[in-house]
């Protein structure tokens, strides 16, 4: 599916042009009707010669109107640039070329309308003049269509030319995630809010959840038309007629964007490359009016040029624009920059970077992958697709790392481990990238949440204090003189137990349990805790922590003052 916009200075005769090729009057309010003037967008479709389906979007040619044109041309594959054989070359003919080619289309043909009042000097003057003026543009060498609408004549060449030019026009490509600019909102009877634009970027389904931007709320699919017949998906490329749930037709308007949630970066800021008009008479600045159209939408913006304090005409440079309010953008979208107190198009570019980081006075954005990362050093690879468009495979965990900054966290991991005690190094003391880049370290293995040399020699083998501990069960000695950092390490290993704040050998609740044991049977009424303190040789100090172990973990229980068999009591 292709979509094609007229082009063209007032009243050469798009609008009845395209009602010639469709049978359809694309201007749709009494105004345009009565004025014989295109105000607004107007939609149309045929089929051609060929089967191929064409989508027409025929703009206002007034430049008053030059929003409206503006909001119609933002996602199309190629134009039908109409002049007039009776007028020739006007000023609107030259802005929209020139419009044209900022927003990156590059295929077309040429319509030279009204032929029929024109003689043949004139009609010969205008072949001239049109390949003077297209000289050096996308449309030069183009075919150009001599057309008289009222009678007819040349509507079948222009019909076979589009046929061409569609064949020609590479087809919208499928990412995966479907884009759609709002150009046009109103609620139908029976249906609610529909909604119509252009799909770029992946296919739409019924029943998809999308989300409303810049309000961000959510909607839901209810149905999808294109060319007013009824359809379960559509593909990128395609004029789409949505009907939505979940939101009022007055609470969509051009402008907005739908989107699938997750999949695009919402951005106020971004870096861009700006081509200058070479027929302006002044330098471009920050100071000034300037206005954004993007998509289908019309921004305010606050600018700064990177680099020099202003772009002459006919010159390119990079700007940093603010936007009022979040958008979801990729590098490569196309804009048109306008300068609203002069009333004039500035010129326009394409977007390099939806999330500068760099300050303003160091920026030199471009749309290289390679650039985003470096400036990041470590980037989510989700993120670095919905910041860039391209998808790349991580390299250390989720990250996309840079190289550089691999290499220097590498070395800072080794040197950390080489000066962490005995016990290696905790992970826990680590940010996520160090620790993800653990598993790049050879000859390296982490245990219990510690990195240590593969060949390393464990240091709690054998250790002192459970040696000490172990010789006296019912009284150990305090851990005076234990590293605290391998006190800790014992006791997650189970090789120490801690109960209110008394070391233990881990044998020694075993032989609390078989001395419990031996006093239930000589007393099986119960003993106390001065039985057994004195069957352990120890002090309250020692004999109530072990006490409460025991009964914390079923081999007694307490009743009033005694101590009774707990469901876990080994045999005596």
């Amino acid at each position: 599916m292709h979509v094609v916009a007229t082009a063209g200075h007032v009243d050469h005769g798009k609008s009845t042009l395209v009602e010639a090729l469709t049978g359809t009057d694309p201007d749709r309010f009494a105004e345009e009707k009565a004025r014989g003037l295109t105000i607004d967008l107007g939609f149309a479709d045929t089929t051609l010669p060929s089967g191929a389906v064409l989508s027409l979007v025929d703009v206002p040619g007034h430049v008053r109107f030059i929003k409206n044109m503006l909001a119609g041309v933002g996602a199309v594959d190629a134009c039908l640039f109409v002049v007039a054989a009776t007028e020739g070359w006007k000023p609107q003919s030259e802005e929209h070329l020139r419009i044209l080619e900022l927003l990156g289309v590059d295929h077309g043909i040429v319509a030279l309308t009204k032929i029929g009042p024109a003689d043949d000097d004139l009609v010969e003057l205008a072949h001239l003049e049109l390949e003077e003026r297209l000289a050096g543009t996308f449309l030069e060498g183009a075919p150009v269509i001599g057309t008289d609408a009222p009678t007819g004549t040349g509507i079948g060449e222009l019909r076979a030319a589009l046929d061409d030019l569609l064949a020609a026009t590479p087809t919208a490509i499928d990412h995966g995630r479907p884009r759609l600019w709002i150009d046009r909102a109103f609620s139908a009877r029976g249906s609610g809010t529909v909604v119509t634009g252009t799909l770029t970027g992946g296919r739409l389904r019924t029943d998809d959840e999308l989300e409303v931007h810049p309000s961000g709320g959510t909607v839901r699919v209810r149905g999808l038309q294109n060319h007013h017949t009824d359809r379960d998906e559509l593909p990128p490329g395609s004029r789409c007629a949505v009907n939505l749930v979940g939101v009022s037709h007055d609470g969509v308007a051009r402008g907005d964007v739908l989107v699938r949630s997750g999949q695009w970066h919402h951005t106020m800021v971004v870096d861009a490359s700006l081509t200058v008009l070479d027929r302006l008479d002044h330098p471009v600045s920050r100071r000034g009016a300037h206005v954004l159209y993007l998509g289908s939408g019309e921004h305010p913006v606050r600018m700064r040029i990177l680099g020099p304090d202003a772009l002459e005409p006919g010159t390119r440079g990079s700007v940093r624009m603010h936007l009022p309010v979040p958008l979801p953008l990729l590098p490569g979208d196309r804009f048109i920059l306008r300068e609203s107190g002069r009333a004039e198009t500035v010129g326009g570019g394409e977007i390099l970077d939806v999330d500068p980081v760099e300050r303003a006075s160091r920026a030199h954005p471009d749309r290289s992958v390679d650039r985003v990362v470096n400036q990041r050093g470590w980037v989510d690879a989700d993120e670095l697709e919905r910041l860039t468009g391209e998808r790349r495979d991580p390299d250390v965990g989720r990250w996309v790392v840079d190289p550089t900054e691999l290499h220097t966290t590498l070395v800072d991991l080794r040197a950390a481990l080489s000066e962490a005690g005995p016990l290696g190094l905790d992970l826990s003391t680590l940010d996520e990238h160090s620790r993800a880049a653990v598993e790049l370290l050879d000859g390296v293995v982490v245990e219990a949440g510690r990195l240590a040399p593969i060949d390393a020699v464990d240091p709690l083998a054998d250790h002192p204090f459970v040696a000490a501990l172990a010789a006296s069960p019912f009284a150990p000695p305090a851990p005076d003189g234990v590293d605290r950092a391998e006190l800790r390490e014992l006791v997650r290993r189970e090789m120490v137990v801690e109960v209110e704040g008394i070391f233990f050998a881990a044998s020694a609740l075993q032989a609390a349990a078989e001395l419990a044991a031996r006093l239930l049977a000589e007393s099986p009424e119960g003993f106390t805790v001065s039985a057994f303190r004195e069957a352990a040789g120890n002090t309250r100090r020692h004999a109530m922590p072990l006490l409460a172990r025991l009964d914390g973990t079923g081999v007694t229980r307490r009743r009033d003052d005694v101590r009774i068999a707990g469901p876990r009591l080994p045999e005596a």
